[in-house]
């Protein structure tokens, strides 16, 4: 399919299903409501421990809430890869473990890259330098109080502070990459998961990676900032409107909802290339 045929479609796709897409609005407010109480109840805790539990089972709702959704999301990529036109029914069962699979390739594929930065930063010696900068600093202060000359001392500073500079620069230009990088592969993951039902090959890295030479790098990377751009133009020009209508502002609870189902039929379409 073509490039503009994914986002009109996508574009599209979450309407054809009112009721459907109602449900999922439903479940992303309920969500956000239960997060929202247990970080609040979090902070009350320091009053009373007891808010700690209450705190704690409000988050687990809302985290087994966001699976179900998460995996709904996941039907929704099958759906564009089977090129199919009708919307996704609930099935909550089915929705909740594949949420759950969803959940799992998240973290593998964030704790890769995490991983690799952090041996980045090793190799890089941030802690070191860290170090090197307090020591410098402290060394300094002992100067000022004891009248001492602090040329040196400042000398061995900027020294100590570039040292730092370079290191920081390097893991964190090294950290973007990576994540962006890992981000592109997570898509080809929850689509090889709604693909085949399968988490340990959502989990094949190396197989994510070869899909998307499969469908074509260039695509990918077109279709993943198409739906990128467009959700931002959306967001922006709703955002000018809330701004001059507030009362309006009430229709925000659907956007990000029909967002998320939009990015996830355009990956299904994509992915449907090679299916």
């Amino acid at each position: 399919m073509e490039i503009i045929e994914i986002i009109k479609d996508a574009l599209v796709f979450p309407s054809t299903d009112l009721r459907t897409f109602f449900i999922f609005v439903l479940l992303t407010i309920f969500a956000s409501v239960f997060g929202t109480v247990g970080i609040l109840l979090y902070i009350l805790g320091v009053l009373n421990a007891e808010f700690f539990l209450w705190g704690g089972l409000a988050a687990i709702v809302a985290m087994l809430i966001g699976w179900v959704m998460s995996g709904y999301s996941i039907s929704v990529i099958k759906s564009g890869i089977e090129l199919e036109d009708e919307v996704p029914e609930f099935v909550w069962w089915d929705n909740f473990i594949t949420g759950f699979n969803g959940f799992i390739v998240s973290i593998v594929y964030f704790i890769i890259p995490a991983f690799l930065v952090a041996i980045v930063g090793y190799m890089t010696n941030i802690t070191g330098n860290i170090m090197a900068v307090a020591t410098e600093i402290s060394s300094q202060a002992v100067n000022v109080y004891t009248g001492a000359s602090a040329s040196i001392a400042t000398d061995a500073l900027s020294q100590a502070v570039a040292g730092l500079a370079v290191s920081l620069a390097t893991t964190l230009t090294a950290a973007v990459v990576l994540f962006v990088i890992f981000s592109f592969l997570q898509t080809m993951a929850e689509a090889r998961l709604a693909n085949t039902d399968s988490l340990c090959e959502a989990l094949n890295v190396f197989e994510a990676a070869k899909d998307i030479g499969r469908i074509g790098v260039i695509k990918v990377i077109a279709v993943i900032l198409l739906v990128i751009i467009v959700s931002a133009v959306i967001n922006m020009v709703l955002s000018a409107i809330f701004s001059y209508v507030p009362i309006l502002s009430i229709l925000s609870v659907f956007v990000s909802p029909y967002l998320v189902l939009f990015a996830q039929r355009a990956v299904g379409l994509l992915y449907s290339d090679i299916a």
